[in-house]
């Protein structure tokens, strides 16, 4: 018999976490720069170059990837000839984990867990709990992956019950294709195939944390069924168009990873999440010898990749002195560097000041002719001004998009992914402008910061809004004053016909 110290898991467990939060696995890092070899789309290569420097970056300083440093999952197989050493269960030991990771004084991590979430989704403060699985398998050890799940992918995940004569391809495709750019491609796929509802889900949130092989696989070929399977859907999305960051390309998946278990005869039920550019997992294994050890990865795993911030594409903007003129010049697609006072807001701080607005009260910052970036920051640490700040999806501001413009005279909007018909309607009525930073390069990102404070809805946290002074922010025109969209241009163009 085995025997497992409480302690042993909790610090696995706990540095796991830490570590994926600034290394990205390996096997992503060598899929990317293919990636960045075989993308074509100028726009596409600069987004995957900032997320290549943005994740070297992460590693040298030990900062976070991203500033959603997601939701926890944790994947347990426990042998059976395992004893664990503790009177506490799993989920508690996970959460301790979680709790000492997030809150670590070095690198502390953005909670994002709501609590209650239906009524008053109050932060937990700590991000936890943390999604627990426990399989009981046959052994004397104990098998643990960790995740980090961002919510912008995960809010993508699909889910059916299909006909056994149906093509799970067709669905994949044709549902991958309406997802828009939220989910921060390029990426993986999860499937789960089989099983019953829940049970597919799973193994599509399992399949995430395999290793990717999709460069050898295309390179020997397929050698049955599933890997066929895996290279079609694999082809047929690239075939797409979305590219990264949905700016149009030819690279939108990184691998396709799929699990299948036995189902009815009369079902099959498909799940389907895709996994995001800031993919982060890490599996040990606990054997009573001890606690788990993890290896940094080299540096020169990485490409040392240099953005060029004097290239003549890029447009300097002062977004203390913006005119209708000046926006009125931006076109769909342009590259602009921003520096001056950005203000951040996102779902809670929105819902907030329309609220005010439909109460006759004036909201707690002038917006007037300003711009706001869709952003919850992590905290900063030591010297930093702030940290981490990456984009949020902005399609979860298109409710109040209306509103704010025509109450508050609000003229530039910065987050990722695109926006719905009516959002874009209100950005050409009002002559505003939408922009996008790169999802994925939170780091990178947040070096453009020069000073940083909160001014208004301190009690939301992560979503109060602050007030930022930047330099050189790198963003992109993704709906301009006329209405055009580059997740709309964009695609279009790289699109394949037999796709």
């Amino acid at each position: 018999m085995t025997i497992i110290q409480e302690c042993d898991i909790i610090d696995g467990i706990a540095e796991a976490l830490q570590f994926i939060s600034y290394y990205h696995p390996p096997d992503f890092i060598r899929h990317m720069k293919s990636a960045l070899e075989r993308e074509e789309s100028s726009s596409a290569r600069d987004a995957i170059t900032q997320i290549l420097v943005n994740s070297r970056m992460a590693a040298i300083g030990r900062r976070p990837i991203c500033q959603d440093t997601g939701t926890v999952n944790v994947f347990i197989k426990l042998g059976m000839k395992v004893s664990i050493a503790s009177d506490r269960t799993l989920q508690e030991m996970v959460d301790d984990a979680i709790r000492r990771a997030y809150l670590n004084d070095d690198n502390p991590l953005r909670a994002s867990i709501v609590l209650d979430p239906i009524s008053k989704r109050t932060n937990s403060g700590d991000n936890t709990p943390g999604m627990v699985h426990v399989d009981l398998v046959s052994g004397d050890k104990m098998e643990i992956a960790v995740s980090a799940k961002g919510g912008g992918s995960e809010n993508k995940a699909r889910f059916t019950v299909l006909e056994p004569s149906d093509s799970v391809s067709d669905w994949v495709v044709k549902n991958v294709a309406g997802l828009g750019a939220g989910w921060c491609p390029p990426g993986i796929l999860g499937i789960g195939i089989g099983g019953s509802a829940d049970k597919a889900m799973l193994m599509a949130k399992e399949a995430m944390n395999e290793e990717m092989d999709m460069l050898e696989l295309v390179q020997r070929g397929p050698s049955n069924l599933l890997e066929e399977l895996r290279l079609e859907i694999f082809e047929r999305v690239n075939a797409l168009g979305i590219g990264a960051q949905g700016l149009g390309g030819k690279i939108t998946l990184l691998d396709v990873k799929i699990k299948t278990f036995p189902t009815h005869a009369a079902s099959l039920p498909l799940a389907v999440i895709p996994n995001c550019a800031a993919t982060r997992h890490m599996h040990f294994e606990l054997d009573g010898t001890g606690p788990a050890h993890f290896t940094p990865p080299d540096l020169s795993d990485w490409p040392e990749l240099v953005l060029d911030r004097t290239a003549s594409q890029y447009k300097h903007v002062n977004l203390d002195q913006l005119t209708e003129t000046e926006i009125a010049a931006w076109h769909c697609g342009d590259t602009l560097l921003l520096s001056g006072t950005l203000y951040t807001g996102r779902d809670a701080a929105h819902k907030r000041m329309v609220e005010a607005l439909r109460a006759g009260d004036p909201v707690p910052v002038d917006l007037k002719g300003k711009a706001i970036y869709y952003v919850g920051p992590v905290d900063a640490v030591g010297s930093e001004i702030i940290g981490p700040a990456g984009p949020t999806t902005a399609t979860r501001m298109d409710r109040f998009t209306d509103e704010v413009l025509g109450g508050t005279g609000l003229k530039v909007m910065i987050g990722k992914a695109e926006r719905g018909k009516e959002a874009i309607e209100s950005i050409a009525r009002h002559k505003a402008a939408y922009l996008i930073a790169v999802g994925g390069a939170a780091y990178l990102v947040s070096k453009a910061v020069k000073s940083a404070k909160r001014v208004a809805y301190n009690d939301l946290g992560m979503e109060a809004i602050y007030e930022l002074r930047v330099e050189e922010m790198p963003v992109t025109v993704a709906v301009d004053c006329r209405g055009e969209s580059i997740h709309t241009l964009g695609p279009a163009k790289w699109r394949k016909l037999d796709a």
